[in-house]
């Protein structure tokens, strides 16, 4: 009996022994881990979409990559959250849930939406500890346009666009037209378009899907007229201006018909352009590279076509940073910022993607002179920025781009005359705007 209860106390002992090791063991790995998380290592989430053709995903992961090995204290996490619409809503959701990205990149046209929200920090105080007005001024204006608001900077340019006109010069030499020499005005293009248009290939393309305001609005700045106010409370959308450049759209189709009928899908414009279906067309200078690389023929970039004057909205997405997080991650939400938007990062950037360099000393970078050198349509976007206009941004903006978007395609689509159209699309956006004009 009594050696049953030694063996019995032994193996109680021996469990109590392997518990307090497994135990110990356990304690040690916990307070490792809890080490490791307050090792000062902060963690960022950043949310970024792509709006044009070409691996833009992995060139963004791999800047970040760069970041964290400058950075070791600091790990961002690179979020592909799709196009710029499913961007918004997810950063929308994630402040409604009070879980905010800690840096994200929008539309710059989201600047009232977030404000409205109040969702954004403004950048003044960072700004002012780094970099200070050299830094703010650097940046061209026309994209600083959508960035501030009440002399306050909401924003920091990045992935910045102009719309730009594409043109095949091979089409161009066929018909007896100088390669060299791109439409510069309405009227122009229409005379160019009949030459290049054969079977098979259509003169001229705008694309009218996901951002058919963006493409109205430059035709109605080259007629002398921008959509809204600067402060986002009130449009003009019915102008006997703006009509005729709906009606000028219009009549490239149905009336001149060198442009297909109907909708012109954003992404398969480009397409048509490269395969050949097309011989210019009205597209994001975003998609610059992709057409470089893409392109069996020889191509040129070229102003958009002026009516009374030259003009386009700038486009693209801006660097964000969210109300309810912690100061750390704040600051080191900033420096990420400041090195995305570094002049040699914005110069590589641009020559990577075709998006626009933000920052004018990028352009003196020796990695952009000698891309502008090798290819100078490089430089059309950034010269067009002389004539270049703050993208359609308003209070309630969803809604009333969506408005707009709605009535162009009707129009487009023919189911409404563009007087009648834009008279209505007016009214209700007065409506929209009418909580932010008391």
């Amino acid at each position: 009996m009594r050696k049953v209860v030694k063996s019995l106390f032994a193996v109680v002992m021996s469990m109590s022994l392997i518990t307090g090791c497994s135990s110990g063991n356990s304690s040690s790995t916990n307070n490792a881990a809890q080490g490791a998380n307050s090792s000062g290592k902060t963690e960022l989430s950043f949310y970024y979409p792509v709006a044009v053709g070409g691996p833009l995903t992995k060139i963004v992961d791999g800047m970040a990559e760069e970041f964290n090995k400058e950075n070791p204290d600091i790990k961002v996490k690179p979020v592909y959250t799709g196009s710029y619409q499913d961007t918004t809503t997810k950063v929308q959701a994630a402040v409604q849930g009070k879980t905010p990205p800690d840096v994200a990149v929008m539309l710059s046209t989201e600047l009232h939406t977030m404000m409205d929200m109040d969702a954004i920090l403004p950048l003044d105080d960072f700004i002012a500890k780094d970099g200070g007005s050299e830094y703010v001024n650097d940046f061209f204006p026309g994209f600083l346009a959508n960035s501030q608001v009440d002399g306050k900077t909401y924003s920091i340019p990045f992935q910045r666009s102009t719309i730009v006109l594409y043109y095949n010069k091979d089409a161009f030499k066929e018909v007896g037209l100088d390669p060299e020499k791109p439409p510069t005005s309405w009227d122009e293009l229409v005379q160019y378009a009949a030459k290049l248009k054969k079977d098979g290939r259509y003169g001229v393309e705008i694309p009218s899907s996901s951002f058919t305001y963006w493409m109205f609005q430059a035709l109605a700045l080259q007629n002398g007229k921008n959509l809204m106010s600067e402060d986002g409370k009130k449009v003009f959308l019915d102008t006997p201006e703006n009509v005729e450049a709906l009606q000028f759209w219009v009549d490239l189709s149905k009336k001149h018909q060198v442009m297909p009928e109907g909708v012109n899908e954003w992404a398969t414009v480009p397409s048509d352009f490269l395969e050949g279906k097309t011989a210019m067309m009205f597209h994001t200078t975003g998609n610059l590279t992709n057409v470089k690389k893409s392109a069996k023929f020889d191509f040129g970039v070229a102003f958009l076509p002026a009516k009374k004057n030259y003009g386009s909205p700038t486009g693209g997405g801006n660097f964000y940073m969210f109300k309810g997080t912690d100061e750390k991650k704040q600051a080191a939400a900033w420096k990420f910022i400041r090195f995305m938007t570094e002049s040699k990062r914005a110069a590589q950037w641009s020559v990577d993607t075709g998006y626009v360099a933000t920052r004018k000393s990028a352009y003196e970078e020796e990695t952009m002179k000698q891309y502008v050198k090798d290819f100078p349509a490089a430089a059309v976007a950034r010269d067009q920025l002389e004539y270049g206009h703050a993208e359609l941004s308003t209070h309630n903006n969803g809604k009333v781009t969506k408005l707009l978007n709605d009535t162009l395609q009707s129009v487009i689509t023919g189911q409404s005359e563009p007087a009648e159209a834009l008279k209505k699309a007016q009214e209700e956006a007065d409506k929209m705007l009418a909580p932010f004009n008391k």
